[in-house]
């Protein structure tokens, strides 16, 4: 293994040394140059994972957590409790979560020393989530693993489970006392849920209401891992950390803003699933409204989860409640048919492994939103979401109003845009006219680009790192509240009364393309068109 030493002057006391050895470097950085990341250590905890066999664990879960222990971000006393119907010894289970971070883990070698450190903390508890019996015995298995591990009692719940298992888990979990750390091992005790909250604005009250029978508010961690990525982040930084742009953030300047959320590729494996949801319960009720949220708050008076929390969800109170007769005006759905990308036969959503040939499903989803505030009366909000589209890309175009008067009789027309680029690659451009060289006053549209790595030069965090860290650090900043999850169903439940009563011509595009012409006719009442990047 290879070692650095770091040597520091006058470090805080909680360093506890003036020379430091660190395994495992990462890019040949030094990691204390960050000091707000070094200093947020997490404290001892055991987190817990149900459906720990499940794909979402092993591609994301257990990755971005050995991705932690590589930095040096997890105390000694952390250990991962798994839990499955599969029967598995400990070490069957370490075998499989190692495989799994050799095949998923991102832009990171892979240590087999710091492995085999790490999977010292990974433990297996099999057995049925509706049965409460299973729960006795993950009880005393907690107990075991506190005093093996040091883990100081505080206990991470993630739910990582079909949807349908949320409700179970959190009743069997208050029914077992585990809801709560036992008086003679005192620590905190928190659960994270992962989305969907629900499948519509009924179900996401039951939901809610079963959790609060076992968990307080401030226990309870909603992710969207959208919230995790760093480009979503920056949009506060951006916003509230300079001077030049928010004055520029309101209906006064800004004509309209798109958030484009779109993929090149089918359901692939995940037809059965996705026939029940769509893409407007997939991506927009949740990921994408979130996003909105955050672009469109206002400031918040303090950098503290529960100001920055309510300011999000004030906007997303703020968002008009479509009438039945607004849906087809506002709302448009789509569904991919086949095509030949690339020289490759594609199937459309139809031909697709285990969904139904007549399904009415929306593989596409384009929604025009309207916030009835002061700052954004009037100012569209288009955001949309798709299934075998042109292109992969995740960004969010806010497009400003037009000079008032052109006093360049040659100038080319072209909007000022400012583009948040979240994937795949992260970055800002601001585009705007400028005079092209030569005689006369002709003008190009031209760009100024910031891209992360570039800029930076070092690794961004997955968005599942962020999140896990900031759990078990208590910070809730970029978790959804009940709040926020009930204003987002509100604004979209109008628009699915509507579709599951309406019988639409389905698949209206072809695989490759950029959606239905039924979106672009959307933009186009109020003169507007859709930036295809």
């Amino acid at each position: 293994m290879v070692k650095r030493i770091y040597v520091f002057e006058n470090c805080p006391k909680e360093w506890d040394a003036t020379v430091i050895s660190m395994g495992n470097p990462i890019s040949g950085s030094n990691p204390f140059e960050d000091r707000l990341r070094f200093e947020r250590r997490v404290p001892p905890c055991a987190i817990v994972i149900f459906g720990a066999n499940g794909d979402l664990t092993q591609r994301k879960l257990i990755p971005a957590l050995y991705r932690l222990a590589y930095e040096r971000r997890f105390p000694a006393g952390f250990a991962i409790l798994g839990n499955s119907r599969t029967p598995m010894t400990d070490d069957q289970f370490r075998a499989k979560m190692r495989e799994a971070v050799e095949k998923f883990l991102e832009d990171s070698p892979f240590d087999a020393a710091l492995w085999d450190d790490f999977a010292r903390g990974l433990f297996y508890c099999s057995g049925d989530i509706a049965d409460p019996a299973m729960y006795a015995a993950l009880k005393t298995r907690l107990g075991e693993i506190v005093s093996e591990r040091s883990t100081g009692g505080n206990v991470l719940f993630y739910l990582s489970t079909q949807p349908s298992h949320y409700i179970p888990v959190v009743e069997n979990l208050g029914a077992a006392g585990l809801n709560h750390s036992p008086a003679d091992n005192p620590g905190w005790t928190r659960i994270i849920i992962e989305k969907p909250f629900g499948h519509d604005l009924a179900s996401s009250n039951v939901l809610n209401e079963a959790v609060k029978q076992v968990f307080r508010e401030s226990q309870v961690y909603r992710i969207d891992h959208y919230l995790g990525k760093e480009t979503v982040q920056n949009v506060l930084a951006f916003r509230f950390g300079n001077g030049i742009f928010e004055p520029l953030w309101d209906r006064r300047y800004v004509k309209h803003v798109q958030i484009t959320a779109a993929e090149s590729i089918g359901v692939g494996s995940r037809g059965g699933y996705y026939q029940e949801a769509g893409a407007l319960r997939d991506m927009i009720q949740n990921h994408l409204l979130q996003v909105m949220a955050t672009i469109a708050m206002e400031p918040p008076a303090v950098f503290e989860p529960n100001a920055v929390r309510d300011e999000r969800a004030k906007l997303l109170r703020s968002i008009k409640i479509m009438k039945p007769e607004e849906v087809h005006l506002n709302a448009v759905p789509g569904q991919y048919g086949p095509a030949r990308i690339g020289g490759e036969d594609v199937p459309g959503f139809r031909g697709e492994k285990g969904v139904d040939p007549e399904a009415q499903t929306d593989t596409y989803a384009a929604v025009t939103f309207f916030v009835e505030n002061w700052r954004w009366a009037g100012v569209p909000f288009y955001i949309r979401s798709g299934k075998r589209l042109a292109k992969r890309v995740t960004d969010i175009a806010i497009q400003f109003n037009d000079a008032p008067h052109t006093v360049f009789e040659t100038a080319a027309r072209g909007p000022n845009l400012l583009i948040l680029r979240i994937q795949p690659e992260e970055g800002i451009s601001l585009r705007f006219l400028s005079k092209q060289p030569g005689s006369g006053m002709q003008l190009r549209p031209v760009s100024m680009d910031f891209n992360y790595g570039s800029s930076f030069g070092e690794r961004s965090p997955t968005a599942y790192e962020t999140l896990l860290l900031d759990a078990m650090a208590g910070d809730s900043t970029l978790y959804t509240r009940q709040d926020m999850v009930e204003a987002s169903w509100k604004a979209v439940q109008p628009i699915l009364d509507v579709w599951s009563a309406t019988k639409f011509e389905l698949p209206n595009y072809e695989a490759g393309t950029w959606g239905p012409k039924t979106a672009d006719d959307m933009l186009a009442q109020r003169g507007h068109t859709w930036r295809n990047p």
